[in-house]
C-alpha cells in the first residue's frame, strides 16, 4: 500500500449528507406521516450506508505507520465530544421522572442505563430500553466504536492481499450476508442473540475491502447512474406490491432479502462516486454546499431525532396526508441550525484541540526517545 496520502474524495462527503437526510425523513413519520411513508421508511438504511462508508473512508485515508493508539484517539476526538453534548440535549426529550404513557418515546429516568450511553456500550444489548437509551440515534456509535477497535487489525490483514484479493473478500462478504439472511429466517433466535456490533461488522468490512482495492489501483467503469437506477428499482420492488406479485416465490425471496440488496446498492454507489472523483470527472456531489452539509451530517444525525421528538412532545402527532408536508421545512431548519451549532461550536474545535494535544505528547515522547515521529 502506498505511503502517500490519498486524495480526499469529496463526493463521498456529499453522499453522507443524503444518507443523513434519508434518516431524517424516516423519523419524521412519527410526527407528520406522509402518504409515501412506505417509501420513506427505507431511509432507515441510511445507517447501513454510513457503516459501509465508514469502512471505506477510514481505509482509504489510512496512513501506514500511525500507531493504533493514535488512530483510536483521533476517532475518539472525532465522535465523542459531539456525542456527549447531543446526549445532554436528548435526555430532557426522551426521559422523565414521571413519563406519560401516551408519550411512548419517553422513558423513566434510570441512571445506570444512561451511563451505558455515556460509555457508548448500549448497542451491545438488543433490549430497546437499553439499545435506544440516552440519545436514541447513538446506538450506532457503539457499533462504530467496535468497528474502530477492529480496523487496525483488519487493515493489516488487507495489506497482505492485492486488489483482486480484496474484491474476492468483498464478494464473499456479500454472499455471506445473503447466507446469514437464510440463517436468520430459519433460526431467528440464534440470529437475535448476536450483538449488533458483531452482526453489522460485515458492512464495515465490505467498505474496507472496496477501499483497499481502489488504493491498489482498481478503477471500476461504473457510472454513478447505474447504482442510482438500481436503487430506484429496489424501491419499486419493495414498495409496489404488483412489482413482485407476478414473480411468485422469486418475488418473496427478493422481499425477504431486502437488506442484503440494499447493501449491494450502498457498496455500488460508494464505489461509483469514488471512481468518478478519482477520474477527475465532474460530480454534483462535490458541490461546495453539499460538501459543507456532508461535513455537518454527523452532528445533524445526532440531533435530528431530538428535534423531531421534542416538537412531537409539544404539538402531538399530526394528521397524515400531504398536508403534513407543512411540518417538514420548519423541523428540518431547526435540526439543521442545531446541527451546525454543534458542528462548529463543539465537534470541530474540540477535535482539533484534542488531536493537537495528543500530537504534541507524541512529539515530546519521540524527542525523549530519539524515535521518528508518526506521520
Amino acid at each position: 500500500m502506498s505511503a502517500t496520502v490519498e486524495p480526499r474524495i469529496e463526493s463521498l462527503t456529499g453522499l453522507r449528507w443524503w444518507a443523513a437526510f434519508a434518516v431524517f425523513f424516516y423519523h419524521m413519520a412519527n410526527l407528520a406521516p406522509l402518504p409515501i411513508n412506505e417509501v420513506l421508511r427505507y431511509g432507515n438504511y441510511g445507517v447501513m450506508f454510513f457503516f459501509v462508508l465508514s469502512g471505506f473512508v477510514l481505509t482509504w485515508s489510512a496512513q501506514p505507520g500511525v500507531a493504533a493508539s493514535t488512530f483510536y484517539w483521533r476517532r475518539f476526538a472525532r465522535i465523542y465530544p459531539a456525542h456527549f453534548v447531543a446526549l445532554l440535549l436528548a435526555i430532557p426529550v426522551f426521559y422523565s421522572f414521571t413519563p406519560d404513557t401516551a408519550d411512548w418515546w419517553v422513558k423513566p429516568v434510570d441512571v445506570g442505563i444512561l451511563l451505558l450511553s455515556v460509555l457508548l456500550i448500549q448497542g451491545w444489548w438488543r433490549e430497546p430500553t437499553i439499545l435506544f437509551s440516552g440519545n436514541p440515534a447513538a446506538w450506532t456509535l457503539t457499533v462504530e466504536a467496535f468497528f474502530y477497535a477492529m480496523h487496525p487489525a483488519l487493515n493489516r490483514l488487507l495489506r497482505l492481499v492485492g486488489s483482486r484479493g480484496a474484491l474476492l473478500a468483498a464478494v464473499a462478504i456479500v454472499i455471506g450476508a445473503f447466507g446469514w439472511r437464510i440463517v436468520a429466517t430459519v433460526a431467528p433466535e440464534m440470529a437475535a442473540a448476536v450483538p449488533l456490533p458483531v452482526a453489522r461488522l460485515g458492512e464495515f468490512a465490505l467498505g474496507m475491502c472496496l477501499a483497499h482495492a481502489m488504493r491498489r489501483g482498481w478503477r471500476p467503469r461504473l457510472s454513478i447512474w447505474i447504482p442510482a437506477a438500481f436503487g430506484v428499482m429496489l424501491l419499486v420492488l419493495f414498495t409496489v406490491d404488483a412489482a413482485t406479485a407476478w414473480m411468485g416465490p422469486v418475488g418473496d425471496l427478493i422481499l425477504g432479502s431486502a437488506t442484503e440488496w440494499i447493501l449491494v446498492f450502498c457498496a455500488a454507489l460508494i464505489v461509483a462516486a469514488a471512481a468518478r472523483d478519482l477520474s477527475g470527472r465532474p460530480s454534483l456531489l462535490r458541490h461546495p454546499w453539499l460538501v459543507r452539509l456532508g461535513e455537518a451530517s454527523y452532528a445533524f444525525y445526532l440531533v435530528h431525532a431530538t428535534v423531531v421528538f421534542g416538537i412531537l412532545a409539544l404539538v402531538g402527532p399530526q394528521p397524515g396526508g400531504w398536508s403534513a408536508l407543512v411540518w417538514y421545512p420548519p423541523v428540518f431548519a431547526g435540526a439543521l441550525l442545531l446541527a451546525f451549532a454543534l458542528h462548529l461550536g463543539v465537534e470541530k474545535p474540540l477535535e482539533r484541540r484534542m488531536r493537537r494535544g495528543w500530537d504534541a505528547r507524541v512529539a515530546a515522547r519521540a524527542a525523549r526517545t530519539n524515535r521518528p515521529l508518526e506521520p
